[in-house]
């Protein structure tokens, strides 16, 4: 359980440190606007994943895929310096995907969304296949009936 905990604090560190350094030291053109929303440790603290996105087109996500590739050794060595641990963690850089998904949920949604309103509209105006009333009732005996006939003799 501790394993667990010491991960998780070290990898928010990590994170603040990535975030601190993209900020402020690391000043290269091709780096874009930003985000590192999360880190995620190896249970033997020696390997860090670090998502990121980045708000632009594709070309500006690729140009600071390339940045981040380039500053990784940097940035590895500050997070020895201000974590403290004995073995400084690999860094790997990924583009975060949970923006590009949650807009494609968005789209189904919508998509379902306009289906169930032509379900409705389709409701609105449809009238019964058959009868109005489809549940049996009972019919109604006429004197002429013969069964009624049958009734009267036995009582």
């Amino acid at each position: 359980m501790g394993d667990k905990q010491r991960a998780a604090k070290l990898a928010d560190r990590i994170q603040v440190i990535v975030a601190e350094m993209l900020e402020r030291r690391i000043k290269d053109p091709r780096l874009g606007f930003v985000t590192i929303t999360a880190v995620r440790m190896t249970p033997d603290l020696h390997d860090a994943t670090v998502f990121y996105t980045v708000f632009g087109d594709d070309r500006e996500k690729s140009e600071t895929a390339v940045a981040l590739e380039s500053a990784r050794g940097i940035i590895r060595s500050e997070v020895g310096k201000q974590t403290g641990v004995r073995y400084t963690p690999t860094i790997a850089f990924i583009a975060d995907a949970v923006p590009e998904n949650a807009a494609h949920i968005d789209d189904l949604l919508r998509v379902a969304a306009e289906a169930d309103a032509r379900v409705h509209e389709q409701a609105a105006r449809a009238t019964p296949a058959g009868d109005a009333d489809p549940y049996r009732v009972p019919r109604e005996l006429n004197d002429d009936d013969e069964s009624l006939d049958e009734f009267d003799d036995e009582g």
